[in-house]
């Protein structure tokens, strides 16, 4: 669902209460942080019916600051009632459930679709600053290395000495990740301004499994941008290609309770067309966030009507389909990475009504 992986949820979970309670508690420590951290992610298992709700309900109270503190707070109490014999005190134990729990939605805070860190307020749309990917292995390792081999020893102060090791790397990592991004941003400005784009909504994040190769994508009304910045790229400027994103279709998805949602969502990073199929016309939406031009994993049914253009009818219940689109293997986006040419050229992987003469440039 387009948050971090379960598996680097729980590890980082495992290190955090590793690094508090691993003298105390050993090997359970590890077991009860990674529990901790894999809980806010069983809001999964409810199905709201509708591909639109089920998506955009995700990440939304049990990933709520307000909602963590206060189960943080119940967890402590139930604790330190069952546990009184150990010395452990009742605000050592609130630190130790309320950091594993928050620690979930900040760190989806940091991926592309973000989350609903201040549920239930009304004006809270998902807070998102992409640092890593949703799945970003020299991120996760040094986590998930912590969890195996504190397991395996089982000496509480051992595990208390790697999670805290492991900790510090990761928060490197994501400094590192911080600094590569604003040096990303510096790096595409000018190329964006030279297309009227540099006051545009825009969005900057890694490329899947690593932090080296990154994609920036502006929106300015019916104009969509992408390119991609390399930390190998050298003295290369950027290649921006322009799309379409079917911006007249607009007004009649936001008519929609759905469309309004996904508006909410995505904000202005949506993609809009019509499909004919079956003597009839069904109005797409795409959520253009989350894998490129051609090849985009949320794309939602909105609408239905008949071929000679009457009024869009609502459906009642949203579909999420496949992409039609084939963007190709992984290596030509690792090819990428290493080089600036050949660049990715991503106009030759989609459909050409989506096109302008901005893509003229790509060779």
């Amino acid at each position: 669902m387009a948050s971090m992986d379960s598996l680097t949820q729980a590890a980082l979970g495992a290190a955090l209460s590793g690094a508090i309670m691993g003298r105390r508690l050993g090997r359970k420590s590890l077991l009860i942080g990674a529990a901790l951290g894999t809980l806010p992610d069983l809001d999964v298992v409810i199905d709201y019916g509708d591909a639109v709700t089920n998506v955009t309900y995700h990440r939304g109270f049990s990933h709520s600051l307000f909602v963590l503190t206060g189960l943080a707070t119940l967890l402590a109490l139930v604790a330190r009632r069952l546990a009184p014999a150990r010395d452990i005190s009742l605000q050592h134990w609130w630190w130790l459930f309320w950091l594993c729990l928050i620690t979930h939605p900040l760190l989806d805070a940091i991926t592309t679709y973000g989350t609903q860190l201040w549920w239930p307020l009304t004006v809270s749309q998902p807070s998102a600053l992409p640092l890593v990917f949703i799945i970003d292995p020299l991120y996760s390792l040094p986590l998930v290395a912590t969890l195996l081999v504190g397991l395996a020893l089982g000496d509480g102060r051992r595990i208390q000495r790697l999670a805290g090791g492991a900790l510090m790397i990761s928060c490197l990592y994501l400094l590192l990740s911080l600094g590569i991004r604003h040096w990303v941003e510096h790096r595409v400005a000018p190329a964006l301004a030279e297309h009227q784009l540099a006051d545009a909504p825009r969005l900057v994040q890694p490329t899947p499994f690593n932090i080296l190769l990154w994609r920036v994508t502006a929106v300015d009304g019916n104009r969509h941008a992408e390119t991609t910045v390399g930390v190998f790229d050298g003295d290369t400027p950027p290649l921006i290609e322009i799309f379409q994103r079917g911006a007249e279709l607009e007004p009649a998805a936001l008519a929609i309770d759905k469309g309004r949602r996904l508006d909410w969502f995505a904000g202005p990073f949506l993609q809009y067309e019509i499909v004919s199929a079956d003597d009839r016309q069904w109005l797409m939406a795409t959520d253009m966030r989350l894998g490129f031009p051609g090849n985009h994993s949320f794309r939602f049914s909105l609408a239905v009507r008949a071929d000679d253009g009457a009024d869009w009818q609502a459906l009642p219940v949203t579909q999420q389909l496949p992409d039609e689109g084939q963007y190709g293997s992984l290596a030509r986006l690792f090819q990428r990475l290493r080089s600036p040419t050949p660049p990715l050229c991503l106009s030759q992987w989609t459909d050409p009504r989506w096109h302008t003469d901005g893509t003229a440039t790509c060779r």
